[in-house]
């Protein structure tokens, strides 16, 4: 066994030597591709989504200088027809690009030697004689081995846009990487005749080059666009189930929090790592922030082009913005409208997107409070003024304070929307959203809630762990609120929440948008206890 040619399987076994939820279908879908014209699979999802773990559960799978037979037994993998048939067949060549760049002494402008170096050095020796002695350039000498010795290799490339991200600026380094790229796997013959399969993972999906990739021949699973491997995103909701009910944790307090990730052919994924750690350490809460700062994704929210702001602040209000995914050229740099950014904050998990709608989202409350951190200073004063006096807007709301509650909902409504959207009914329950912001802290909130003869605006319903009042807001424009009391009594938004009465409370919120004069964009609100 070497570091990079057939590392073994010593990772794979690490991994399920803690809680493993069983993803080895994954390897089925690889095994099916191996030496057809489908053999290139790039695989790409944000940190913290397992990238790591697949890759290392490939190596000690294909790795045929190690056995492990005992690691899957049992697994999803071994019911499947193909397991027999690759098992601990293939030399594997693993290739952790971060390590290669954090082992650089020259911030990475000698990484795409170094990699070929390291690993022609590994295949001389294991291979004697097969492999020129001045030979440099890496997919030439995996070809002398196959015509040595007819050997083939499985190529697994874990963290393959990492160049991308820490050497943005480095063209030629970028350039020189992607030609190593297209000579290990678009060579033609000579590739069909060295490899057998590749999966790369990372961040981000294949640099483009204007429209077209820059390796063409690979098949594509992405954020946007998961296709058949969406099950192998993050963990499904079976999965988070199965976990909640082995540690005795609240399934809906774990589906609130790291949830929200949706896709045509699967409603429910979740972040694999805070869901482990929910479970490991038993408590609920947002560990995003220990693998990655709010500072990466305040400066792409800085970047106002096109109302960006406008966007984020519309899906800090809980909306959900139209978007243009075509256009993003794949990197951290290249930006030409709006779209791009929000497409790449999708790629990087800081937003879910409907494929079908075509629409971009807040995913859940772990990631919504990374946008709270995001938002202090710089250049969202409105925002973040709002969000820091949510807590006191709660309190005032239960204390029944409704003049004090109506002031402060005309003040988050005025500040967080743009003159043009300002009677628009949208912006009202988005500024709504925002004012009560850190209420999620207690609150399920749910908007347009189904109960008695209709839909309440909002339901916010008190977690396990907390004595406050269960709420229905009701909103109305151009009428007061008494007759949005009234419209809840009527329509008995509360009898859903009978087991919430005398602990309940009713508040109605209404916004003149044709008043003039004193009483231009003014609220008014009441309070009622049930």
């Amino acid at each position: 066994m070497g570091i990079y040619l057939n590392p073994g399987n010593r990772g794979f076994q690490t991994i399920l030597n803690g809680t493993y939820v069983d993803k080895t279908g994954l390897i089925d879908f690889i095994n099916r591709t191996i030496n057809t014209p489908q053999k290139l699979t790039c695989f790409s999802r944000p940190r913290r989504f397992g990238k790591s773990f697949a890759a290392k559960m490939l190596c000690a799978y294909y790795d045929k200088s190690c056995d492990s037979r005992s690691l899957f037994e049992g697994l999803e993998i071994s019911k499947k027809d193909s397991f027999e048939k690759y098992l601990n067949k293939y030399d594997v060549i693993y290739l952790d690009i971060t390590w290669f760049i954090s082992r650089s002494k020259n911030k990475g402008e000698n990484v795409v030697l170094d990699i070929q170096n390291a690993v022609i050095d590994e295949l001389k020796k294991a291979f004697l004689n097969c492999v020129d002695e001045n030979e440099t350039f890496l997919p030439d000498a995996l070809l002398s081995v196959s015509h040595s010795v007819g050997n083939q290799f499985i190529i697994i490339i874990d963290e393959w846009d990492a160049l991308f991200r820490e050497s943005k600026n480095d063209e030629a380094l970028q350039k020189e990487y992607v030609q190593l790229l297209r000579g290990l796997f678009k060579g033609g013959t000579a590739t069909d005749e060295t490899i057998a399969a590749a999966y790369m993972t990372g961040i981000l999906p294949i640099k483009k080059y204007g429209t077209e990739s820059a390796l063409t021949d690979f098949a594509e699973f992405t954020m946007t666009d998961p296709l058949a491997l969406v099950e192998y995103i993050g963990f499904t909701e079976q999965d988070v189930i199965t976990l909640c009910n082995d540690y005795h944790v609240e399934f809906e307090d774990m589906k609130r929090w790291y949830d929200g990730y949706e896709f045509e052919d699967m409603k429910a994924v979740y972040n694999p790592n805070s869901v482990m750690k929910a479970v490991s350490y038993k408590r609920i809460r947002n560990y995003w922030t220990q693998t990655e700062t709010f500072e990466s994704l305040k400066k792409y929210i800085e970047i106002n082009m096109d109302g960006l702001k406008d966007d984020i602040i519309l899906m800090l209000g809980r909306q959900r913005v139209q978007i243009d995914t075509g256009t993003f050229q794949n990197d951290i740099t290249s930006f030409s409208n709006k779209d791009d950014v929000l497409t790449l904050l999708i790629h990087l998990g800081y937003l879910a997107y409907d494929q079908k709608k075509k629409e971009v989202f807040i995913p859940n409350q772990e990631v919504s409070e990374a946008f709270q951190s995001a938002v202090k200073g710089g250049k969202w004063e409105p925002v973040e003024l709002a969000i820091r006096n949510a807590e006191r807007l709660l309190e005032a709301t239960l204390r029944g304070e409704s003049e004090t509650v109506a002031h402060a909902l005309e003040s988050v409504h005025e500040q967080c929307s743009s003159v043009l959207t300002y009677n628009d009914e949208n912006s009202l329950a988005c500024a709504i959203y925002i004012a009560y912001y850190t209420a999620r802290n207690y609150y399920k909130i749910i908007r347009e809630f189904p109960t008695g003869k209709g839909f309440a605006d909002y339901a916010f319903i008190p977690g396990r762990d907390t004595d406050k009042p269960a709420m229905i807001i009701e909103l109305k424009y151009d009428k007061d609120a008494d007759t949005a009391i009234r419209q809840i009594h009527e329509k008995r938004y509360s009898g859903d929440l009978k087991t919430y009465f005398g602990n309940l409370l009713l508040v109605g919120i209404n916004y003149d948008k044709d008043a003039k004069g004193e009483n231009a964009k003014r609220h008014s609100c009441v309070i009622e206890r049930v």
